[in-house]
């Protein structure tokens, strides 16, 4: 038993101690807070980008580093992970990308406004978070691999794919197993249409079949040119 002294020469010390180790970790994270945000980076387009997102309540479906709701996929980390230009079309119209299964508004933000939310997202996602958001132990790509089918399709990722590919087609459809459901997989795409159909579709879907879900991408010659290459090739 301690004495009525001890008791309460424990009490302050305990509380000098644990509050000057308080006092320390609160200035050391505003010390490491300039440089683990990338402040410098802090431009005017970030600014404006994140007066949209909390304009629009973004965070009443999404997180940014943990703080948010779970209705909608976690962005801290989106544009590593989709690429500007496939923001940049998803933000068009989101239905277009994932008919029938996204939910979220069609907002007609202007040219200025997309590039301005995708600048803050960028920032967010070179914060140093300590890791945040974890990544899975899993690797996706390994496990889409694993279930491919052991047909041409297989090999057919080992074709180097377009980096516009990679950035928007893949968000939709599969080669080889791995991509998105929403569109067709096109393992065997060049052995139904040729390149001139291949690049009349890329450059105005709608003009090919009325109604499409496909959206209109924004490529240029070169770009749209090297997809219908690549895709020619899946034979």
């Amino acid at each position: 038993m301690l004495s009525k002294s001890q008791a309460r020469a424990f009490f302050l010390g305990g509380t000098f101690l644990f509050s000057a180790i308080f006092v320390f970790l609160t200035i050391d994270t505003l010390r490491q807070n300039d440089a683990r945000t990338n402040a410098q980076n802090l431009t005017e387009d970030v600014r404006k980008g994140k007066e949209i997102w909390e304009k629009n309540n973004c965070m009443g479906c999404h997180t940014l580093l943990g703080e948010g709701a779970y209705y909608a996929p976690d962005l801290t980390k989106v544009v590593e992970r989709r690429g500007v230009s496939w923001i940049d079309v998803f933000l068009d119209d989101p239905q277009a990308m994932f008919p029938g299964e996204r939910k979220m508004v069609k907002y007609n933000f202007t040219k200025e406004e997309k590039g301005q939310i995708i600048a803050f997202l960028d920032w967010v996602g070179k914060i140093d978070a300590n890791g945040w958001p974890p990544k899975p132990n899993i690797p996706v790509d390994s496990i889409a691999t694993a279930v491919a089918p052991l047909t041409t399709a297989t090999n057919a990722i080992k074709l180097a794919q377009p980096e516009k590919f990679s950035q928007l087609c893949v968000a939709c459809h599969a080669v080889g197993g791995k991509g998105g459901n929403v569109g067709p997989a096109l393992d065997h795409v060049g052995s139904k249409f040729d390149a001139d159909y291949l690049n009349r579709w890329l450059t105005d879907p709608q003009a090919i079949k009325p109604g499409t879900n496909m959206p209109k991408l924004p490529l240029n010659d070169t770009e749209r040119k090297d997809i219908v290459t690549y895709l020619s090739a899946l034979k």
